[in-house]
């Protein structure tokens, strides 16, 4: 059965309607102005000399770590900020005028690395879309008139346009390595809980990650366990950051987390049994697992002997022709450098994306509650009603808190809030969202069956050897051969001309996109899109890119990140802004 097939069995889904575009605020003149005007990727921009960032009542607060080298940084606009000239919109007109009264605690963090904010970016409404065209600012657009991805579009285009050396996205489904994919700049999902998203306008709790994108893995790797050291930071103002013992305790049995943090001091937690460490070395030998993160090392020496998984169910009928055999050919590159290519199998991954359409729309219903025009927007009566009647009479006729939700939503919002809300009620709770959560944790099962290193927040779990099929061998009488990480495409397809994604006429087309970046989010893990040419026809001078996925287990992305930047140089595929 085909990936759509699956989709469309999961949901019934009405067509899919677009918004009308709108041009974005920009202030710049001549050809700038109108080559801004077509990519419409930020929604405001950051004065030319920046105000005096605020210090979120903390006086004296550093801006930047001694030393830090200063570098551009473009905000998705779903993540606040407190600038006077920024406001935090999330693509939305219920939010158009909106001004948070604090900061995003990830803004705050790279401002004291050495970050300037240089604007706001455009995205899908309240990050609900794969292409950027749900917004209320207009569609977000890639030189030769094709989709930027989505939902974090207009953050991935700041960067291919080197207006931005970092740019903030947030991934839930794929949303910042899809459009990494698309403009072929390098997007990294985190470990779920190791980035805050303390400031980031919550769309599906328990799958939002603060994601960043660069146009190199170096750059990604330094702010995260390079000299940035960002995964070690707890933020207590969210729920949902792994504790400090926590994240020692993932450290203490992962490569490259250098400095480490203190382990607690816990005796009920000192047994006899081998920790996560002791063990994986028991079976594959310490070597292997500080070989790829050796910084001394040539990117080919770094991925000798690693070991790739190849997923059998990612190879799917909607895979472009193109995208699968350059995935072929990265993986026989990488195995002639010395490198090890299992196919794996992840038999609850043809599962996962329609599990995740009824997860995240139904965390998103409970989420936009909020907005009914009282707490956030404007109250609006139906405009049916004449001029003379107050908001009151609306309020009596029990139209107000519609009429303003209708106003103010887009048509993709409305949709998945609808959708949401039927699996949440109690004719649908038990077929579609607890049946969706039990495909959750029956993928993030596959993920941890198949990976080398074991999860540090799960007790491994038996699985019978009668679920793999045929055509994955066996390593030894107990199970087939474990991976460091699994390398896979990012998207099924090249980034489709914007014309082609505002026609399509069902919305399932656009979920489609985000089939091989779903798991990795459902599962929590950590996950890098790199660039990868294909061979296909350039267009007004411009390569064909598609994204590169590799997926590690969870927290190991110190290896994941150093592992993905000796891809990336042994691919050759990091575009520059002129050779784009």
């Amino acid at each position: 059965m085909s990936a759509r097939a699956g989709l469309r069995r999961g949901h019934v889904l009405c067509s899919l309607t677009r918004r009308g575009s709108g041009i974005g605020r920009v202030g710049v003149s001549s050809a700038q102005q109108q080559q801004r005007r077509l990519l419409n990727h930020f929604i405001s921009r950051a004065p030319p000399l920046p105000e005096t960032p605020p210090h979120n009542g903390v006086p004296d607060e550093p801006l930047s770590q001694p030393q830090a080298k200063s570098f551009t940084l473009a905000v998705k606009d779903n993540i606040a900020t407190t600038t006077s000239s920024l406001p935090t919109t999330c693509g939305s007109a219920f939010l158009a005028s909106h001004h948070s009264p604090f900061e995003a605690t990830i803004v705050t963090q790279l401002r004291r690395r050495g970050g300037v904010l240089v604007g706001k970016t455009n995205l899908d409404e309240f990050g609900m879309g794969s292409h950027s065209v749900n917004s209320a600012f207009g569609p977000v657009a890639q030189k030769a008139k094709r989709s930027a991805g989505g939902s974090s579009g207009g953050s991935a285009v700041a960067v291919a346009e080197g207006e931005a050396d970092v740019a903030l996205g947030t991934d839930t489904g794929g949303s910042v390595r899809l459009p990494a994919a698309y403009t072929g700049t390098v997007g990294y999902k985190p470990s779920y809980g190791m980035l805050s998203r303390h400031g980031v306008v919550p769309y599906a709790n328990s799958l939002d990650t603060v994601g960043l994108l660069a146009r190199s893995v170096g750059a990604v790797a330094e702010l995260v366990v390079g000299a940035g050291r960002l995964w070690a930071e707890h933020d207590p103002m969210d729920p949902t950051s792994l504790s400090a013992a926590a994240r020692a305790r993932c450290a203490s049995v992962r490569e490259g987390y250098q400095g480490g943090l203190p382990l607690p001091r816990d005796e009920s937690s000192q047994s006899q049994s081998p920790s996560l460490g002791e063990r994986y070395t028991q079976r594959h030998g310490s070597s292997t697992l500080a070989r790829s993160h050796e910084a001394e090392k040539s990117p080919e020496a770094m991925v000798k002997g690693v070991r790739f998984g190849i997923p059998l169910e990612y190879n799917i009928e909607e895979l472009d022709p193109c995208i699968r055999d350059a995935w072929a050919a990265a993986a026989e590159r990488l195995r002639a450098l010395g490198a090890r290519i299992v196919p794996v199998s992840l038999p609850s991954t043809r599962h996962a994306l329609s599990a995740y359409y009824v997860i995240a729309p139904a965390e998103a219903s409970s989420n936009l509650a909020k907005y009914d025009g009282v707490r956030y927007g404007s109250v609006r009566a139906d405009s049916d009603e004449d001029d003379s009647k107050t908001t009151t009479d609306a309020a009596d006729g029990g139209v107000l808190y519609a009429a303003t939700r209708g106003h103010g939503f887009g048509e993709e919002v409305k949709r998945r809030i609808l959708l949401g809300s039927y699996t949440l009620s109690s004719e649908a709770m038990d077929n579609y969202f607890l049946q969706a959560q039990k495909v959750r944790r029956l993928v993030r099962r596959d993920f941890d069956r198949v990976f080398a290193l074991e999860n540090p927040l799960h007790e491994p779990e038996a699985f019978s050897l009668s679920d793999l099929p045929d055509t994955v061998a066996m390593e030894n009488k107990f199970g087939p051969t474990e991976v460091d990480f699994l390398l896979c495409p990012t998207a099924p397809t090249l980034a489709p001309l914007l014309e082609n994604v505002m026609a399509q006429r069902s919305p399932v087309d656009a979920y489609m996109n985000d089939v091989f970046t779903v798991p990795a989010s459902l599962a929590g893990l950590p996950a890098i899109s790199i660039p990868m040419e294909v061979a296909a026809e350039k267009e007004e001078g411009v390569s064909a890119v598609a994204g590169l996925q590799l997926i590690g287990q969870f927290w190991d992305d110190a290896r994941l990140l150093a592992v993905a930047g000796a891809v990336s140089d042994i691919l050759k595929a990091v575009p520059t802004v002129e050779g784009r």
